[in-house]
């Protein structure tokens, strides 16, 4: 079997050849991933993914011309679609929850440790979401908060509308989800099976319309400012 063909196909979109160096480095020293393409620019990140087609692109939020955010709202109407795992500091908060709601899969900080980012990708890659809950709470927070403009988003309507064809186990796993809280401790948290939450979760994307985690916590905290 040609094992370059089972590998994880990454590409690098960040505006700092450093940091695409450095990463290059860190994925490229395992066995299971390689990287096919770097850009330095949202616009070049599009060309690199139609010409080499990544199985996970890792982009920065904040670069000069088309930034991260734009980049991933266009990269995900692609179909097949690549995963994208956001790079980020907590100072870009706004930028990251647009790139979630737009249904990028994660985020993680430059600071992560490379053992860490190399098991973001990976999880990344089997289409799960990558959001340390204590992570993942705060950046919803600021992106919501009183001072954001996300809480004065209109579509606080629309997802209170949502929210309401919920059963009540499912409004509260939703909540649950919200607070940042993995299955194990919803499960303790409602006095329930972690195959029940998990059955409850599929519900919830279901109904919900959404692809991941982070989408659902957001439509919780949009109904609730």
């Amino acid at each position: 079997m040609d094992t370059e063909q089972t590998k994880v196909r990454v590409a690098i979109v960040d505006d700092e050849q450093l940091v695409r160096m450095a990463l290059r480095l860190i994925i490229d020293g395992e066995p299971d991933l390689t990287v096919v393409a770097e850009a330095a620019d949202g616009n070049a990140a599009l060309t690199a993914v139609d010409e080499q087609r990544p199985d996970v692109v890792l982009m920065d939020v904040r670069m000069p011309g088309r930034d991260g955010l734009s980049a991933t709202r266009e990269l995900l109407t692609r179909r097949p679609a690549p995963r994208v795992l956001m790079l980020t500091t907590f100072d870009s908060d706004d930028l990251v929850l647009g790139a979630l709601r737009a249904g990028a899969l994660g985020f993680v900080l430059k600071d992560t440790q490379p053992s860490q980012i190399l098991d973001a990708v990976r999880t990344v890659a089997g289409g799960n979401p990558v959001l340390s809950p204590a992570a993942t709470a705060r950046v919803i927070a600021a992106a919501t908060g009183p001072q954001s403009a996300h809480a004065r988003d209109p579509s606080r309507e629309a997802a209170r509308k949502q929210l309401s064809t919920l059963t009540e186990r499912e409004r509260e796993t939703a909540r649950a989800i919200a607070d940042g809280l993995g299955n194990p401790e919803i499960a303790r948290r409602l006095r329930i099976r972690v195959a029940t939450v998990k059955a409850h979760t599929t519900n919830l994307f279901a109904k919900l319309q959404v692809e991941n985690r982070v989408q659902i916590a957001l439509l919780v905290r949009d109904a609730e400012n």
